[in-house]
Parts: C-alpha cells; sequence; structure tokens
C-alpha cells in the first residue's frame, strides 16, 4: 500500500483489542535463550519484524548478519555474536548504518572483541573477528546516549569469566529500558546490583538458568489505542495482555494519557480505556520513554492541549530524525514543534489562524512510529498516512486492529 485514508468514525467505539506482544521484551529473551544454549520455553514471540529478524539471526550460519533496520537487533546482536566468538558482517539499511555504535563498539574491544569498521568510523558495517578475554572486568560508558548499548553488555555481562561492573557517566537516559533488561536476567537467575545514586552496575559471572517465559503484550503499542479513545468523541476500549506492574518503561503512557482525557483501569484481562476531562496544559519529561513522545505530540496537537517536552534528544537518532520529521508533519494538523531552550525543552502549540484546506498526507520517513503516532489524528478528521506498511517493524496487525473502530481505505 502506498498510502491509507483513515475516516472518523461513525458510532460510539466499543471494543477489545489484543495488542502485539513486546519486541523490547522478547528481544532481551531471545539473547538470553541463546545464551542458554536455546533450553528456554518462551511464549507469545513478538511477530514484530525487529524480533523475528532477531530470531532468524540467531538461528543462522550465515556470515552476513543484515538487521534491516532493527537497531535493538544491530545492538544486542553485536555484543552476542563478539563474545560468543562468531565471525560476522553486521549490517543494515542505509539509514541503520547512520546510526551511531561506536560506544558499543569500543566497551566490547575493551573486554576482547575484535571489531573493524568496514567503512566509516563508528557506524556500521561492522566485522566482527572473534573474542579473546582481556580481562577487564570494569568499564565507563556514557549513559545518556542510548539505553540499547548498556543493555547489550548487560545481556552477555554473565558470560564473561568475571563478570562485569559498568560505570555510567552523565545523565542516564531511558532507565526503565536497562531496568526491564535487570528483570528479565533475574527471571533466569542472574543477581545484580544497581546503585543509581553511582550509577553503577555490577553483573557476577553466571550461567543463565533456561526458565519458561511469556512475553507481555507491548505498551508503546498501547499508547497509539490512548491516544485513539482520547481524540475520539465516544470510546471505551480494552487493552488485552498488559500488566500493572510491568517491566516496559512505556508503560508510562497510563499517567500521562490521564492528562489527555483518558482513565486507564486495570482488569484481570488487560487494562481499560474510559474518557475523562483532559487538562489544558502538560509538561512531561520523556527521558525514560522517548518513544512515547511522537504519540503524545500528535494527540496534544489535535486536541489543542499546549505540551512542553523535555528528553527527547534521542529521537534524533532513531529511524529517522523524529524530532524534525514532527516539526514537518505536525504544521499539516495546525500546530508546531518549537525547540525554546536549546537541547533541552520543545513545545507544541497551535499555529494561529491556521485552517485546513484539504486532507493531509503524513509522510512517515520510514519510521513505524509516524504512522501509527498519526493514524489517531483520523478520529476528528480525514487523514492520509503514507507508506502505511512501516508498521510491520513493531505492530503488523495495527492497520487491521484499526479497522475495528473505524474505517480507512487505500488511496
Amino acid at each position: 500500500m502506498k498510502s491509507i485514508l483513515v475516516h472518523p468514525p461513525q458510532k460510539s467505539i466499543r471494543a477489545e483489542i489484543r495488542l502485539a506482544a513486546s519486541k523490547s521484551e522478547c528481544n532481551r529473551a531471545l539473547i538470553i535463550n541463546a545464551l542458554t544454549g536455546f533450553e528456554c520455553e518462551l511464549s507469545n514471540i513478538s511477530e514484530a519484524r525487529d524480533s523475528q529478524t532477531m530470531l532468524r539471526l540467531l538461528n543462522s550460519n550465515e556470515t552476513v548478519a543484515d538487521v534491516i533496520d532493527a537497531g535493538t537487533t544491530m545492538r544486542f546482536l553485536t555484543a552476542y555474536f563478539a563474545v560468543t566468538d562468531q565471525t560476522k558482517i553486521m549490517t543494515g539499511t542505509p539509514r541503520m548504518c547512520e546510526r551511531p555504535i561506536g560506544i558499543l563498539v569500543d566497551a566490547l574491544r575493551v573486554l576482547g572483541a575484535d571489531i573493524e569498521y568496514e567503512k566509516e568510523t563508528g557506524y556500521p558495517p561492522l566485522k566482527l573477528n572473534g573474542f579473546a578475554y582481556s580481562g577487564q572486568n570494569e568499564i565507563v560508558m556514557r549513559g545518556d546516549v542510548s539505553s540499547q548499548y548498556i543493555s547489550a553488555l548487560l545481556l552477555i555481562a554473565p558470560s564473561l569469566p568475571s563478570g562485569l561492573k559498568i560505570n555510567l557517566e552523565g545523565e542516564v537516559g531511558s532507565k526503565p529500558y536497562i531496568e526491564m533488561t535487570l528483570n528479565q536476567m533475574a527471571h533466569f537467575g542472574i543477581e545484580y546490583k544497581a546503585d543509581w545514586h553511582t550509577n553503577t552496575i555490577i553483573i557476577p559471572p553466571f550461567k543463565y538458568q533456561p526458565h519458561p517465559y511469556a512475553i507481555e503484550s507491548d505498551w508503546s503499542g498501547a499508547s497509539y489505542w490512548y491516544s485513539i479513545v482520547a481524540l475520539a468523541d465516544d470510546a471505551e476500549v480494552e487493552l488485552l495482555g498488559l500488566k500493572k506492574d510491568s517491566l516496559q518503561g512505556d508503560s508510562a503512557i497510563v499517567d500521562i494519557m490521564r492528562h489527555l482525557g483518558v482513565e486507564s483501569v486495570f482488569t484481570d484481562r488487560g487494562v481499560l480505556l474510559t474518557k475523562i476531562a483532559p487538562a489544558a496544559s502538560i509538561g512531561w519529561d520523556f527521558t525514560d520513554c522517548p518513544d512515547l513522545a511522537q504519540t503524545v505530540a500528535v494527540c496534544c496537537a489535535v486536541k489543542g492541549i499546549s505540551l512542553s517536552l523535555t528528553g527527547i534528544e534521542s529521537l534524533k537518532i532513531k529511524e529517522t530524525d523524529r524530532v524534525f520529521a514532527l516539526q514537518q508533519e505536525l504544521q499539516k494538523l495546525g500546530a508546531k514543534l518549537t525547540e525554546v531552550e536549546k537541547d533541552h525543552l520543545y513545545e507544541v502549540s497551535q499555529i494561529p489562524g491556521f485552517e485546513r484546506k484539504e486532507t493531509p498526507s503524513i509522510h512517515t520517513y520510514d519510521d513505524h512510529r509516524m504512522a501509527m503516532a498519526f493514524a489517531p489524528a483520523g478520529m476528528v478528521a480525514p487523514i492520509i498516512i503514507e507508506e502505511p506498511g512501516v508498521v510491520v517493524k513493531s505492530y503488523p496487525g495495527y492497520w487491521k486492529d484499526l479497522s475495528v473502530v473505524t474505517t480507512w481505505e487505500e488511496v
């Protein structure tokens, strides 16, 4: 499909949605399973392309590991293949090869990995030439760039002869993702010490113990349904498979969306979303949940709620520069994203006197979250989403699920 046109619902929304499995949880579980010798019983494996790519590459003997556009897969597999002494070429799409990986490579080299850059220093493609343990069991790395580097090292840390101590410098971003990694590791028998006052994490050497593990539904995917309920005139949606005490940082959407007009009631099956009165404005630090920023920005833009955002600098090195993408596309909805303090504070506000003269067509920049964050705007007025197939990266059934509550068509 080149583009789809999403129409506003013609009646009240009453729906039950079984969300896709969390690719964040799934990708961590897949690495741990590989480190047990594939002895774990994993259930609810994510159908997201990122996770399916991870699964395929873990079971492949091919020299070239093409992760396509999967950042987590690139980083986790680089660490896994390196410390398991495998010879691989790590590569991906042109955009994937523009996303930095130098911090992780530097850390792996300290531990004993032989890694070369095939082209530009600091970026894929990489050539992994094996591993000879250096005896080093302590590293220092930045904590403010990507938590995926940290999680990649944590996952392989127990397999190192002396374990690993990681000292994080600067502000630690996306901390819930790091805690998710540690909690999943603990499920498989790993003990750890994490001191967030000194930003140090200690993992002793230990062999992962194979245990059954059920992967939770995806809170990132849930965020789009919160936006749908917030923007629809009358809506009540139950999202199945979610837990109140989730390991996923994006469960912060529960608190964020309360300000945007959605109440959450947890049930024995998941969470029920109902409408309440929204606030006039909201300020939020997205440092720990950057993947929610696009959803919240679009929702606020459509509802006319003033939004102040911090902690979104990491969005610039995602599938696309998401800050730039939002700045371009929000204008089509009569809103703007403005940086009011350099590298710190952004605001979403209305464009004075804006009048929509035609159906907006949203460019998605080969980014799954752009497509899914903007589609709920169709609850209010028709909207065109370009290249809708990008959702396969994390939520392949998104458009099928959306058809439960409203209509859309190829254009």
